[in-house]
């Protein structure tokens, strides 16, 4: 029998790329899912995907930047399933790449209220249950913000914020007996094929820059890491930042 079976994982932007593949291992793995996320026809899609794997899951049609949605998630999770055990903040809203000096209003509050405003509401939202139940919560930074990347500059201020809080909560909620983790993921998504097709060459580029020349599998490479930081065996790990990104960045 799986660790996993009978808890409650939620996991936002659940509805595409990395939050599906995530949400995907969590219902195979036992546990009971909630995706969150804009577009409920991609969240009711990955939940008949998590079904059909064997796992029941909970579409919750929510905006990451809002407060009240993710209250309302948690106590969606809450009402369907009776607790929540995992926190995965995966939604984040990018915008177009620009130089610092054209990052607009828009672009700015958009990028910093979707990933660090999202992060920050799900976690005091969730906090309640998740001292309740000892649970762990993964957070998602990205390589744009450790390195510095040029034209990333609203995004990479968004993922640098996620991991200092998350750094805050860890000490904070870790006398609760909650874990708090952050995974800089690089992996092949929608958003990053469509980065890879306007700008040629790209692709090429970052994958030269990773020690294994490739650039991971949500599914395969990204996934079961974060099952892991929610797992037993990570019970002793919390604070850190995990470069999951094919040997890009080695501190």
């Amino acid at each position: 029998m799986s660790e996993f079976n009978g808890k409650c994982a939620i996991v936002t932007g659940g509805g595409a790329g990395l939050g599906l593949a995530i949400a995907l291992a969590f219902g195979k793995a036992g546990a009971n899912v909630v995706v969150s996320g804009r577009r409920l026809e991609k969240l009711e899609a990955a939940v008949s995907e998590i079904e059909a794997a064997g796992g029941r899951a909970l579409a919750v049609q929510a905006d990451a930047t809002k407060r009240e949605d993710a209250l309302r998630t948690v106590d969606a999770a809450v009402k369907a399933f009776g607790q929540v055990d995992f926190l995965i903040n995966n939604a984040q809203t990018t915008g177009l790449a620009s130089a610092i000096e054209d990052i607009d209003d828009h672009q700015w509050r958009i990028t910093l209220d979707s990933g660090l405003g999202g992060t920050l509401y799900h976690m005091q939202a969730a906090l309640p249950q998740l001292k309740a139940s000892k649970g762990a919560i993964v957070n998602m930074g990205s390589r744009q913000g450790t390195h510095g990347a040029e034209h990333f500059g609203a995004y990479a201020a968004a993922k640098e914020g996620i991991r200092g809080l998350s750094r805050v909560a860890a000490r904070e909620f870790g006398p609760f007996g909650i874990r708090v983790n952050v995974i800089n993921p690089a992996a092949e998504t929608d958003g990053s094929r469509d980065f890879f097709a306007a700008n040629p060459g790209s692709r090429e580029f970052f994958e030269n820059q990773a020690a294994l020349r490739r650039i991971g599998s949500p599914a395969a490479d990204i996934a079961p890491v974060v099952l892991f930081l929610c797992s037993e065996a990570a019970n002793y790990m919390s604070g850190q930042t995990i470069n999951l990104d094919g040997g890009q960045v080695m501190p």
